[in-house]
């Protein structure tokens, strides 16, 4: 059974559109069809709104979350780890590494945080248990860095997609600000991927190896072409990780699509054959 877990929560963002995050979330679970709708209110606090996600979490099934800021992540991620262990490999499309901690991050923003916080170092009460390890994670389309992110990184030894191992399963996190040209976001970055090259590349990830869960945050609607946009881009992204497998292969073989993976920051280039 496919699910969307709608979390519409706002307060790990300090943008000045983080509001409307709320309205976003609502909207991208309307572009999920077919599929059974869980929302979960937020919390007094980022600790409480995680714990009613983790209560919420269905047992079984495929699970979209959308959100909500990039914080809504927190548990989702942290079922998949705990189901999957070893060869769970989080693949991190988004222009910014979120890879800060409260003592690195120039804001405070926990959605600045998250990824790191899911490899063990971020505010306290939110830490999970286990951790990713660095060599669990993939960036891809990451093009603004802090300082202290791209430190971590390097030292870390974070790749992007070509560092995957062939027996990876996957969960893939997806910030709509990796697209270029999108204003519905907080935090816009220029030179970021077109929707049908970020499809392209979970196209060729969904064919050769499995999905396990698929994120879709930072939506502030503003524009109405992004809408329209997003109302083909999300179906699809939908569509291509809940039928994902090795099995998979010869069907996506037929589409001519192939992705070159690139860099240590992940940055992709797609094309068609």
């Amino acid at each position: 059974m496919l699910t969307v877990v709608e979390i519409p929560q706002w307060q790990g963002s300090l943008s000045p559109t983080a509001p409307k995050l709320v309205e976003g979330a609502s909207r991208l679970a309307a572009m999920v069809p077919q599929a059974r709708h869980v929302r979960v209110d937020t919390g007094d606090t980022l600790a409480e709104t995680a714990a009613r996600v983790r209560r919420a979490l269905p047992q079984d099934g495929f699970i979209v979350t959308v959100g909500g800021d990039c914080g809504v992540e927190l548990e989702p991620v942290a079922a998949a780890l705990r189901r999957y262990g070893d060869r769970l490999n989080v693949v991190w499309f988004d222009a910014h590494g979120d890879m800060n901690t409260p003592a690195t991050s120039p804001s405070g923003a926990f959605h600045g945080m998250i990824l790191r916080t899911l490899q063990g170092e971020g505010p306290r009460d939110l830490v999970p248990s286990p951790a990713l390890r660095p060599n669990q994670v993939a960036l891809a389309g990451t093009r603004s860095l802090d300082p202290a992110e791209a430190d971590y990184i390097r030292e870390a030894g974070i790749g992007g997609l070509s560092g995957i191992g062939d027996d990876a399963v996957l969960y893939i996190h997806v910030d709509l600000d990796v697209l270029d040209g999108i204003t519905s976001v907080g935090y816009p970055e220029p030179g970021g991927l077109s929707a049908q090259a970020l499809a392209e590349a979970v196209a060729v990830l969904a064919a050769r190896h499995e999905i396990v869960g698929l994120g879709i945050t930072e939506y502030a609607p503003s524009d109405p072409r992004d809408e329209e946009m997003l109302r083909r881009l999300v179906p699809e992204l939908v569509r291509l990780c809940s039928a994902s497998g090795p099995w998979q292969i010869g069907c996506l073989a037929d589409a001519a699509l192939t992705v070159h993976a690139t860099t240590a920051y992940g940055d992709i280039t797609a094309r068609s054959l």
